[in-house]
């Protein structure tokens, strides 16, 4: 058993890399936005009006589906995380615009596919020449609570992918 530290579950030094690729492909009708709140829900399913207004009221930024579980399993293969968010929609709070359907996400998504590789290519790109370090490299060092040594071999065996510098 194990218990990571997950206070700042995004590298912040891996974001750094992220945000410098993103500015310098000047990429047309994006607007780069550093930080924020993410809210994870269940889905699929949108927000209710309620829901969606009290995730603006705790300051969440960015409202999605999966980021807090990829971040956990992340952070457990001891694995630097960062977070690209292309916003396909303004949940159903902003009265300006359209409600959230299907079809509204799925053509953002795609026009948003073409950034996001763009964006991806240069981040590798740049963590090729210099990856950053990053805490999460060795967020089990201290984590892990049941002694290693009385772990039956079958067990070790299973996790040795994950910890085998511990072992």
């Amino acid at each position: 058993m194990a218990h990571i530290a997950f206070g700042d579950p995004i590298c912040a030094n891996l974001a750094g890399v992220l945000t410098e690729a993103i500015a310098s492909l000047n990429l047309p009708n994006v607007t780069l936005h550093q930080g924020g709140t993410y809210v994870c829900m269940e889905g699929p399913a949108f927000s209710t009006r309620a829901e969606s207004n009290l995730y603006r009221s705790w300051g969440a930024t960015v409202i999605g589906m999966t980021n807090l579980p990829e971040a956990k399993l992340a952070r457990e293969a001891e694995i630097a995380y960062a977070t690209l968010a292309l916003a396909t929609d303004y949940d159903c709070w902003h009265l300006d615009h359209d409600s959230v359907t299907v079809e509204m996400v799925i053509d953002n998504l795609t026009k948003n596919a073409v950034n996001a590789q763009r964006v991806i290519q240069e981040t590798v790109r740049r963590l090729a020449v210099a990856p950053p370090p990053s805490d999460a490299h060795s967020a089990l060092k201290y984590a892990i609570i049941t002694p290693l040594d009385k772990a039956p071999a079958a067990t070790k065996e299973k996790l040795n992918l994950l910890l085998h510098k511990y072992l």
